[in-house]
C-alpha cells in the first residue's frame, strides 16, 4: 500500500495540509472531515488508487487508519 498516494487523497479529500498528523485523523473527531468532506475523501481515494469501495467500505472508513487498511485489502483482491 502507498502511503504517500493515501496522503495526497486525504489532503485532497478534506483539503489538509501535507503535514497533518494523518495517522491521527477520525471521522467526525477532525474539523475537516464531517460527512461532506467524507464523500469527497472517498472519491479522492478511488481516482487515487483506481479503485471503488462497497458500501460497507464507506460506511466503515472512520480513520487514516482503517482507510490503509481498506486499501490494502482492496489492492490484495484478484480482480
Amino acid at each position: 500500500m502507498n502511503d504517500t498516494k493515501l496522503k495526497k487523497a486525504f489532503e485532497r479529500g478534506l483539503g489538509i495540509p501535507e503535514n497533518s498528523p494523518f495517522e491521527t485523523l477520525e471521522f467526525a473527531k477532525s474539523d475537516h472531515w464531517d460527512s461532506i468532506a467524507h464523500m469527497k475523501l472517498i472519491a479522492a481515494i478511488e481516482e487515487e488508487f483506481d479503485i471503488r469501495l462497497d458500501v460497507n467500505d464507506i460506511l466503515g472508513l472512520s480513520s487514516y487508519l482503517v482507510a490503509r487498511d481498506l486499501i490494502t485489502k482492496h489492492m490484495e483482491k484478484p480482480e
